[in-house]
């Protein structure tokens, strides 16, 4: 198989705006001669995004909407910013008992410092998850502590100053929020809760990024994130049933907005608007035909991720309210899920909090093996691979797994469903029941230890491309040792976010090896009732060597 590959004008913007990988693998770990109170940060282009734009932020009804940029020493702060940011940081440490802990707990120990994904792909020590939660502690410990208001900078504490505000900035966007550090802390501070807040207190002043902030203006104004209009939406559904009928000969016609479904069905937008996701989406299409499952799609709540939650939790909140209004104005029983990292973070950890308990639904049941998943008994909403798991220990799915031979696999436990919610066990489950060629990467980057893509919490742009290529380093030297080692030419994955960004970064680092969700997997080895003859994957791709149907059928 040759995996799917960027256009070669992606190919050559990206090789040439940045050093060669055998460059870029060069890390400085070296201290800097001053202490990292008086290091100040210089910005580089390459590890940096845009700012947020008036247009967004006035949109989303947050203040200090305006014009900005990152290049200039004016960013037009409101005249009183200090005010706002002391006011804004005394009001989250009154509602959220956890952030006065995680101030005051950290005994700089070091147990985080060499986690951090930015930290091993740039050096740079303020990537340090302990550090880098320094910039804020520091600014608590000068205002809200006796020890720092009379000590000072002699126990780590220092007043608040434009300087340190941009400090912020830089580098509070240089981390995803992946709480790979949180896993390693003895004290239990979750570092990934401190740059949640930081980016709220800096969204008081306007201070986001156009990657976060355009997303989510347009998933509040249409409903998803890339603006896709609703008769757009289906229509780009509607292409990918299309696809599917010239491949399996099996016309599949989903419903929208439809009253009274058993099911809604809720993902990402990257995964009906562009490649690789479309094939994971061909993949829900089939399976769902195939069980003859009552669901429905919602144009209107039309997308799983939450760009809401790297802003504000007030953001979060606005935007995840729109999948339990649909639900209940559609009368649904339950929620269905697809294959997204932080919609189910959001999903799992907050949506019961911020627009429940949802009383009019009901726990989800599958319909077809008849199970209760007592886990999803407070969101109402279950994960498609929980859901798909089910079925395949239930006998409910015939694979032909010769079908997926010409692919050698390794897979990436995504953060936020790996960390977020504990979800393990079920992806590989379906993997080793429809893939004959699985192949883990070293146990300390996988299952809780696993690392980051390098893109997520809005950084996927392509500005800062170099600041991905770092970020994304330790993850693609680790799909690097499965591909030497067993010829791995396919990496696997549950996070649209992890989708969009790995071909880039696996192009970069790890050449040859292509992107898939699980639900593309299952679909090419998927035995449908009254399909044609299969010859080709769901890439329309050709299926070498492939034996007639009826050898190696294998009912699972």
């Amino acid at each position: 198989m040759i995996p799917s590959r960027l256009p070669q004008e992606r190919i050559k913007t990206v090789a040439d705006n940045l050093p060669k990988p055998e460059e870029l693998s060069q890390i400085d770990l070296s201290m800097p001669d001053t202490g990292w109170m008086d290091t100040p940060a210089i910005f580089r282009k390459g590890i940096y995004c845009h700012a947020a734009r008036a247009r967004d932020i006035e949109a989303l009804g947050m203040p200090n909407p305006r014009d900005w940029r990152v290049e200039d020493d004016d960013w037009k702060l409101p005249h009183n910013w200090q005010d706002v940011i002391m006011d804004g940081l005394r009001e989250r440490l009154e509602k959220f008992r956890s952030l006065r802990i995680f101030m005051d707990t950290c005994v700089r120990c070091g147990a985080c410092a060499d986690k951090c994904h930015f930290f091993i792909g740039s050096g740079d020590p303020k990537n340090m998850p302990v550090l880098r939660a320094e910039l804020l502690r520091s600014v608590y410990r000068h205002n809200f502590t006796r020890a720092g208001k009379i000590m000072g900078k002699m126990v780590g504490a220092r007043g608040l100053s434009e300087t340190v505000l941009k400090e912020w900035w830089y580098y509070f966007f240089q981390c995803t929020e992946c709480r790979r550090c949180s896993l390693f802390c003895p004290y239990g501070i979750d570092t990934a809760e401190i740059t949640i807040i930081a980016r709220e207190l800096l969204n008081l002043l306007g201070l986001n990024i156009d990657w976060i902030s355009s997303p989510v203006a347009k998933c509040h104004h249409v409903g998803n994130h890339i603006g896709m209009e609703p008769q757009a939406m289906k229509e780009s559904i509607d292409f990918l049933c299309n696809d599917i009928e010239e491949i399996t000969g099996i016309e599949i016609k989903p419903s929208f907005n439809r009253k009274g479904a058993e099911i809604l069905f809720v993902t990402s937008s990257g995964d009906y608007y562009s490649e690789p996701g479309i094939f994971t989406c061909m993949g829900y299409l089939m399976l769902f035909h195939q069980l003859g499952l009552d669901y429905t799609w919602s144009t209107y709540a039309a997308e799983g991720g939450n760009f809401g939650y790297f802003t504000s939790h007030e953001a979060a909140k606005l935007l995840n309210a729109k999948i339990y209004a649909e639900a209940k104005r559609l009368g649904v029983k339950y929620i269905l899920g697809g294959e997204c990292g932080h919609m189910w973070r959001v999903l799992n950890q907050y949506m019961d909090t911020m627009n429940g308990p949802p009383d009019f639904l009901e726990t989800p049941v599958s319909p077809v093996t008849g199970t209760r998943f007592e886990n999803a008994t407070s969101t109402k909403a279950v994960h498609i691979c929980e859901f798909t798991a089910d079925l395949i220990k239930k006998t409910k799915l015939k694979f032909d797994t010769k079908r997926n031979d010409h692919i050698k696999l390794t897979y990436h436990d995504s953060c936020n469903v790996a960390r977020g919610m504990g979800m393990l066990e079920e992806p590989r489950y379906i993997i080793k029941k429809v893939c004959n060629n699985f192949y883990e990467m070293p146990e300390e980057t996988i299952r809780e230890r696993t690392f980051c893509c390098g893109s997520g919490a809005g950084l996927h742009a392509g500005e800062d491309m170099e600041l991905r290529m770092r970020g994304g380093f330790a993850r693609a030297n680790a799909v690097r040792h499965v591909r030497d080692k067993h010829g791995v030419n396919m990496l696997a994955c549950i996070c649209a976010i992890d989708r969009a960004a790995f071909p880039t970064l696996m192009e970069y680092w790890a050449p040859e090896v292509g992107v898939t969700g699980i639900h593309e997997l299952l679909a090419n080895a998927m035995i449908m009732d009254g399909q044609k003859e299969r010859t080709q994957d769901i890439r329309g791709e050709d299926l070498p060597n492939l034996e007639p149907e009826d050898k190696g059928a294998n009912n699972v």
